[in-house]
């Protein structure tokens, strides 16, 4: 190897360095770790990182959004001359600065707020530029002929159900809340979405602890009974959420900042959990539609510091097999072993840590 080979290249060395694969670190425009270390784990979870290259591929004249922005980022990630180095996201920035003014400062960022805000906002982005194609094609449709297809298309889509975008494919499971009043026996239970699960954490515990304690059975009593359409009154009930439909990737969001009355502000949360490399739910519900699906860790999103506005995020991804660590410019090769520096501390709840904040888990059977 020449000596202008990177120390990452010597890490990976030339016979294991994956073709087609560039390892760039994103450059912080003041305080935007935040951001980078989101699309850094977006980037090395495949099914995504396919879908917005797709949409760059069709989309080749489209008006500025945040979406066309990710993809013009990915594209100029994945087409890179060289197989290592760093990229500076500023289109991607400032329109992101531009679409939500609470991003639009120099202040640190939540990064799973930001995740929140990116995923929902690409999918209405995707939809709205589905109905507009839609709007389009049904114009022209009613110009050439009264007879065909309009039905489907001149309605008002807003009474239609939308189909799923690739957004929902990855990202999208279902929870479903069974509630039991305890006077007639009778369950009743509610479907809802979601992109990400969020998870209370307890001291020296597991995510595996986590999600079964996210499915706890609640008792409803006092102030708060259930309103039992078959009591036709307000009964005490137990109460439990369970997963009905697993998604392809589950992003798992561990609760580590909380406020605190005594400090009047939000602390952070640094205890241990232990997250492993392969999950299985179990907190899945007796109708599921794929309860036994296998996951495994993609990468992770990690918050170091003592609070929620002051701080710093890193990532770890996992990619060809190894493990990568992206520190807004800088990336680095690690051991599978250094993961667990990131599960949390075993006591104080105050101390600075490098503590896992978001976790990506992707499905063995995705494609």
């Amino acid at each position: 190897m020449g000596a202008n080979i990177s120390q990452l290249e010597r890490d990976i060395g030339a016979d294991q360095f994956p073709p087609n694969e560039h390892y760039f670190g994103l450059v912080n425009f003041g305080n935007t770790c935040y951001s980078n270390s989101v699309l850094q784990a977006l980037y090395f979870c495949r099914p995504f990182r396919e879908k917005v290259l797709e949409y760059k591929a069709k989309n080749k004249r489209t008006k500025e959004t945040l979406l066309s922005c990710l993809a013009d980022l990915f594209y100029s990630i994945a087409t890179q001359k060289k197989k290592v180095g760093s990229i500076a996201p500023k289109k991607f920035i400032a329109r992101l600065r531009k679409e939500k003014e609470e991003f639009d400062n120099y202040m640190q960022q939540d990064a799973h707020e930001f995740l929140n805000f990116l995923i929902n906002h690409i999918n209405e982005i995707i939809l709205a530029e589905r109905n507009q194609a839609k709007g389009a094609a049904a114009a022209a449709n009613k110009v050439g002929s009264n007879m065909g297809m309009g039905g489907s298309l001149n309605g008002d889509s807003s009474q239609q159900p939308q189909e799923p975008t690739w957004v929902h494919e990855i990202f999208q499971g279902i929870l479903t809340s069974e509630t039991r009043c305890l006077n007639c026996e009778t369950v009743s239970s509610k479907d809802e979405n979601f992109f990400d699960l969020q998870v209370d954490v307890d001291q020296n515990t597991s995510i595996t602890h986590c999600l079964r304690c996210f499915s706890n059975t609640e008792t409803l009593c006092s102030d708060n009974k259930f309103k039992c359409d078959n009591c036709c009154s307000y009964q005490e009930a137990q109460k439990r959420m369970r997963v009905k439909k697993l998604p392809m990737i589950l992003a798992l969001h561990l609760k580590r900042f909380k406020y605190m009355e005594q400090y009047n502000r939000h602390i952070k949360v640094s205890h241990r959990v232990v997250f492993p490399l392969e999950l299985r739910l179990f907190n899945t519900s007796d109708d599921a539609v794929n309860p036994d699906r296998l996951y495994d860790l993609m990468a992770v999103v990690i918050h170091c510091g003592s609070g929620p506005n002051r701080g710093h995020y890193i990532s770890i991804v996992k990619s060809h097999g190894f493990w990568l660590l992206f520190d807004d410019d800088m990336v680095d090769k690690i051991e599978a072993s250094t993961i667990e520096d990131f599960y949390g501390l075993t006591s104080d709840i105050q101390k600075s840590s490098e503590t896992g904040y978001i976790l990506f888990y992707q499905s063995r059977d995705a494609t």
